[in-house]
């Protein structure tokens, strides 16, 4: 295999990856600003990275049934669900203020973790449409979330709110981005 081929494919993955993960990111950098021991940061972002392992993976199981069943339409709604996802993503971000700024533990950790990966889901729909490799996949989106939500509670104790919300927009554009990107390559 060239390396111009492992690049071509595996930069993509590593850019949605870090869209996706620029939601943990931004919450994390308002979560950061309460005080949170070296612990329950690294427990944070490990519980964080499972999540963006777990659901893109069922979300390419269900996107390579449905592109088995369905064929070449399932690209183009795939498509559609990335560039909706991507919409969604600035449009919420730009209308809403509050930070979840309470440090989650136990079950709340959970949902924490839960809500911040569905967009993975999605994605991971999306991907298995399109026929992604999947272990590598979910390995990237996993490691990324993780590393950017550390990344996010450690800065957060250091910068002022404000970047949470240009971090989610920016993961949103991303986001549209690639829909497109897939959509044309039909």
């Amino acid at each position: 295999m060239k390396i111009e081929h492992i690049i071509s494919e595996l930069l993509p993955l590593f850019i949605m990856a870090f869209a996706l993960g620029l939601d943990a990111f931004s919450v994390s950098l308002g979560m950061g600003m309460i005080t949170l021991k070296q612990r329950q940061i690294f427990y944070i972002g490990i519980i964080i990275g499972i999540f963006h392992i777990i659901m893109p993976f069922i979300g390419i199981m269900l996107g390579r049934f449905l592109s088995e069943q369905f064929g070449s339409i399932t690209t183009i709604v795939g498509s559609i669900l990335l560039m909706g996802l991507g919409f969604h993503i600035v449009y919420s971000s730009m209308s809403h203020d509050d930070e979840y700024r309470s440090v989650p533990a136990g079950g709340s950790l959970l949902l924490f973790a839960f809500s911040v990966s569905m967009d993975s889901f999605s994605v991971g729909l999306s991907l298995g449409i399109y026929g992604a490799r999947t272990f590598v996949t979910i390995l990237i989106f996993g490691v990324v979330s993780m590393m950017l939500t550390w990344i996010g509670l450690l800065i957060g104790r250091r910068v002022q709110s404000i970047l949470g919300t240009y971090g989610e927009v920016l993961g949103g554009i991303i986001l549209v981005g690639f829909g497109i990107k897939l959509l044309f390559s039909v």
